[in-house]
């Protein structure tokens, strides 16, 4: 069930992108009065899952579910259907119409998507308002793992600058973490800036969880026990762990850490109670646990800001252009030869994976509507990006040959268009092959 939610949720946002970037070539072909052949929702070869012809246009819905398309007619696109264009230009056609038309044509597309995110996240901070994790509430410093150690970090260290910016935001201040030249800090009184060192980065990309390595410190107040051994071994909500087998504890993450590391074995722990102490035996469970939780008091430290209307339209321009940042600034990983981001990026398979499902108590899954639209969102305003890449194929690689012809004063030969547009297709079509064939890998490895 929850696989088969993933799988609708994916179609379901790919969808409304691909429909409206289209629609966003198709508006303004039409408005020029160009003829558009055809406008499918994913590809059709050799034949269509649904297709209906309205006026000039053929309407369908193709069965190779990798984006979509409109064909306009007079235009060398991903169809490479060239017969017409042996034919002299007609008024009707693409090439026929001038430059700055063409151009508006081909912008289209990334506009919509760009516009789409913006609205979507408007939409989210008014309705929604924006929830987060504010650091500068936490007076403990942070915990940091062997990885976080490895980037430079000290225990005791309190994050300060990442990049000579300040950022309270938790979520965002991992991956600012991640992507920095720099971190400031202060440690043992004194301001210290070290490089953020790679070789901690690539630790990272390591875990399952690349951003895992910078957690809030909290002291050991147990608010949730769901282990009936651990009840009757006294422990009670409330208690706060102050020491395990004699040694003195003060945050829940070294608790939690004493716990697996006695799997199978029992715990003499002191707690505090009443301003009293409290000895007991605990015993940790073979998977190295006491089903017991101490999230409740992080509440305490989220903060959820609302919009008014006209703030929410600023606030999702500002939105749009952060998400764009973050993902550009991957690059920087992905290509990094310490790093190697490389090994986690994934194809549709992996995004499936991990799209948001809301999971109830009793088990049941449903559809992260949030989620959905944020991913949505996002997933929008990088489709904007990637289609602005001048690579023959993509709506960036008509631009530029578009802006060609505007500067130069006269078109790009024909004969070029269509052997560009050869290699663009060739090159996008290997492209997706290796990436769906790096998924497949993973899961034959188990390594997805």
């Amino acid at each position: 069930m929850e696989l088969a939610i993933k799988i609708f949720q994916f179609i379901l946002s790919i969808s409304i992108l691909v429909i409206l970037h289209e629609l966003g070539h198709f508006l303004p072909a039409k408005y020029f009065k160009t003829k558009v052949e055809k406008f499918y929702l994913f590809f059709d070869p050799y034949f269509s899952l649904v297709k209906k012809k309205i006026g000039e246009t053929e309407y369908g819905i193709g069965w190779l579910p990798f984006g979509g398309y409109v064909k306009i007619a007079g235009m060398v696109d991903e169809s490479m259907d060239t017969e017409q264009l042996k034919q002299p230009a007609q008024p009707w056609e693409f090439r026929a119409k001038p430059a700055w038309q063409r151009l508006i044509i081909m912008l289209g597309g990334v506009t919509v998507n760009f516009f789409l995110a913006w609205i979507i996240y408007g939409c989210l901070s008014f309705f929604n308002g924006e929830t987060s994790f504010d650091t500068a509430k936490v007076d403990a410093p942070m915990n940091y793992t062997n990885v976080a150690k490895g980037m430079g970090f000290q225990d005791g260290d309190k994050i300060l600058k990442v990049d000579g910016k300040t950022q309270n935001n938790l979520d965002k201040l991992a991956l600012d973490v991640l992507l920095s030249d720099e971190i400031t800090v202060l440690r043992n009184g004194k301001e210290v800036t070290f490089p953020t060192n790679d070789d901690g980065k690539a630790m990272a990309f390591r875990d399952e969880n690349p951003r895992a390595f910078l957690t809030p410190r909290f002291p050991a107040v147990i608010d949730s026990i769901y282990n009936p051994k651990t009840l009757q071994a006294g422990l009670k909500v409330g208690d706060q762990v102050v020491a395990v087998d004699g040694k003195k504890i003060s945050y829940y993450d070294e608790f939690q850490e004493m716990v697996r590391n006695s799997a199978g074995k029992d715990l003499k722990v002191d707690v505090m109670r009443g301003g009293a102490i409290q000895p007991l035996v605990l015993s940790v469970s073979k998977e190295g646990t006491l089903g017991l939780a101490s999230y409740k008091q992080l509440t305490k430290f989220y903060e959820t800001k609302h919009f008014t209307f006209g703030e929410s339209i600023g606030r999702g321009f500002t939105r749009s252009i952060e998400s764009l940042t973050y993902q550009v600034k991957q690059f920087k990983l992905i290509f990094n030869k310490k790093v190697q981001g490389y090994k986690k990026v994934g194809g549709p398979l992996a995004i499936i994976k991990n799209m948001p499902v809301d999971k109830a108590k009793d088990g049941s899954v449903s559809i992260d509507w949030t989620a959905f639209w944020s991913f949505t969102a996002m997933f929008s305003v990088w489709l904007a990006f990637l289609n602005l890449i001048p690579i023959p194929g993509l709506d960036g690689g008509h631009v530029i040959f578009t802006l060609y012809e505007m500067i130069v004063g006269k078109p790009v030969p024909q004969k070029v268009l269509e052997n560009a547009q050869m290699v663009g297709v060739i090159f996008l079509l290997g492209l997706m092959l290796l990436i769906f064939g790096a998924d497949i890998f993973k899961i034959i490895t188990n390594k997805f």
